[in-house]
């Protein structure tokens, strides 16, 4: 417990005998024995409560989390939650829509700048669409691509097991040792 090794406890003990005496050694003997044992319980007393105390401290820290999950639990509603995000995914602005004028920070294009001269036939309302002779067609290569070939449809001999090619000359006799011939 001190950490004595045994030469230390052969000093000590031939020191306490010569120092108490050999009739009365005994009984100091006894009497530290009964002092280190109440010693010894009392700090397994406190250690128990010290570790007592820990783990109502943690069992209490355990209650406040299981109060949290279910809480969470009970405002959890995961078809909400999902409609609320697919509406989020699926809500488009309408790129042709005018912004509204009192948003102080929308981009002006700047005065000096040129306007695009106007499409023929793009004044266009909110669901018309725009003309296809309105989209200039010489920005545009032609494409020309070839289809790919079809392949042969399936038919049954596809599925048909493969036969083994069939000899015409007869197979020498594993019995008789020689060729049939």
């Amino acid at each position: 417990m001190f950490g004595f090794g045994w030469g230390e406890i052969v000093v000590i003990g031939i020191v306490a005998l010569i120092a108490i005496g050999p009739k009365e050694l005994p009984t100091v003997l006894r009497s530290l024995g009964h002092w280190m044992g109440k010693i010894r319980r009392m700090a397994n007393e406190f250690q128990g409560q010290f570790n007592e105390a820990l783990r109502e401290a943690e069992l209490t820290d355990l209650k406040k989390q299981a109060e949290e999950m279910t809480t969470s639990i009970t405002t959890f509603d995961p078809l909400a939650d999902t409609q609320k995000e697919m509406e989020k995914t699926f809500t488009f602005d309408d790129p042709l829509k005018d912004p509204p004028a009192s948003d102080a920070f929308t981009d002006t294009p700047p005065a000096h700048a040129p306007e695009a001269p106007p499409l023929p036939g793009a004044t266009l309302t909110d669901g018309e669409k725009l003309p296809a002779a309105a989209i200039p067609s010489a920005e545009l290569p032609p494409i020309d691509v070839p289809m790919p070939e079809l392949p042969p449809p399936v038919t049954e001999k596809d599925f048909a097991p493969a036969q083994p090619a069939v000899a015409d000359a007869p197979k020498p006799d594993a019995k008789s040792g020689g060729s049939a011939s």
